[in-house]
């Protein structure tokens, strides 16, 4: 890398502007990902790759310790117009999640020879069905640490999600009546209504005091029954989604459901199937890991304060890969997130040029700690 390239306020807010004229919603991100392939040749990158399923790869440095930077291409589907008002671009994406991702990009830009190893990449359809972390997932990267681009505003990182389980809860009550004579049979609506409502309860009992990010949640999402309007219903389907703090895993959490569920089944005397369409485990990282130490560092020099280190009670890809490579993982970046997926979604150019600041002050202090670390 040419060492008189240096990257100005002016560079930064163009390239993020660039990327913000290029309309990518879920499983369309081809042009996003020729842009910053072409963008980190320009900056020095090695081993640029779009794999096979759109993901954009490339390296730059070389060394220890080896840290995946990871932000999403995609966006939700409808058009914001990209302009500028006072401090603030406006576009889809601007905010979640193409501003962490490009300050991500600039500030791994800068990283010398032997001040460790960044992959950068940039995912697809983590507003869909996570295809590009799922495939990343598979591939031996051998990471160190890894930082997911997200916006936290620039004094947050977010060190932990909850995990999920999705399950769907067929109640079948074996017979209908007609609804001028509903004493016949059973509803299996009502059924439901009775035994989610059960189920809810022995879930999210016993945890008076608990912080939002610390408990359980069950919630029903989509109930389906009945085949006629004037039918008592035989059968019916409830989906609910259960939210699990980092205190409990997906094990613990499915045991007691498959308990709940026996139990009331015979209580209420009612056939009750469930399946599990989704299961996700929770994860945190460590806080007094390299990586979060250097946020800590890299946030106080440019914003001369601790950053707050909180936990989301969403669920994010940081699960997947902090769980399954079993290292430290944390989410972070410029941009508010209540302004994610809006109409009028933007991010304060200001904060994100520091923004840049703190991500490349970060990658190096976590050079410096993880090598004490090492050498102990």
């Amino acid at each position: 890398m040419d060492s008189s390239f240096t990257i100005t306020p002016r560079f930064s807010i163009k390239m993020l502007e660039k990327a913000l004229r290029l309309y990518t919603p879920s499983l369309a991100e081809k042009p996003m990902a020729e842009f910053l392939a072409d963008k980190c040749d320009d900056l020095g990158f090695d081993n640029i790759k779009i794999d096979e399923v759109g993901n954009l790869i490339a390296t730059i440095g070389s060394g220890s310790p080896r840290v995946l930077l990871c932000g999403h291409m995609d966006t939700v589907p409808g058009k914001v117009k990209v302009r500028k008002e006072g401090d603030f671009l406006y576009g889809r994406g601007a905010s979640d999640a193409k501003a962490p991702l490009m300050a991500m990009l600039l500030a791994a830009s800068t990283v010398h020879k032997n001040n460790g190893t960044i992959i950068f990449v940039g995912a697809v359809d983590e507003e869909g069905n996570a295809t590009g972390i799922k495939n990343l997932a598979k591939q031996k990267l051998d990471i160190d640490y890894a930082v997911f681009g997200e916006p936290s505003g620039i004094t947050n990182v977010t060190i932990a999600y909850k995990g999920r389980i999705a399950i769907n809860l067929r109640i079948n009550v074996g017979d209908s009546a007609h609804a001028s004579a509903p004493w016949l049979a059973r509803n299996a609506i009502e059924e439901s209504m009775k035994f989610t409502t059960e189920l809810k309860k022995a879930l999210e009992e016993n945890q008076e005091g608990q912080s939002k990010g610390m408990m359980l949640t069950a919630t029903i999402t989509e109930i389906k029954g009945g085949d006629s309007h004037n039918v008592t219903p035989k059968e019916c389907n409830t989906i609910m989604d259960i939210r699990i703090p980092v205190t409990l895993n997906c094990k613990a959490v499915g045991e007691k459901i498959a308990t709940k569920v026996a139990e009331l089944s015979s209580k209420q005397q009612v056939e009750a199937l469930y399946s599990v369409i989704d299961e996700t485990e929770p994860f945190e990282a460590p806080m007094n890991s390299p990586l979060v130490r250097a946020f800590t560092l890299g946030v106080m020099d440019v914003e001369r304060k601790r950053p707050a280190l909180i936990r989301k009670t969403g669920t994010g890809d940081m699960n997947i890969i902090g769980t399954l490579w079993n290292i430290p993982v944390v989410t972070y970046g410029p941009g508010d997130p209540h302004a994610s997926h809006t109409i009028d979604e933007r991010v304060s150019m200001n904060e994100y040029l520091r923004g840049i600041e703190v991500i490349r002050n970060t990658l190096h202090h976590l050079k410096r700690l993880h090598d004490a670390k090492t050498e102990k």
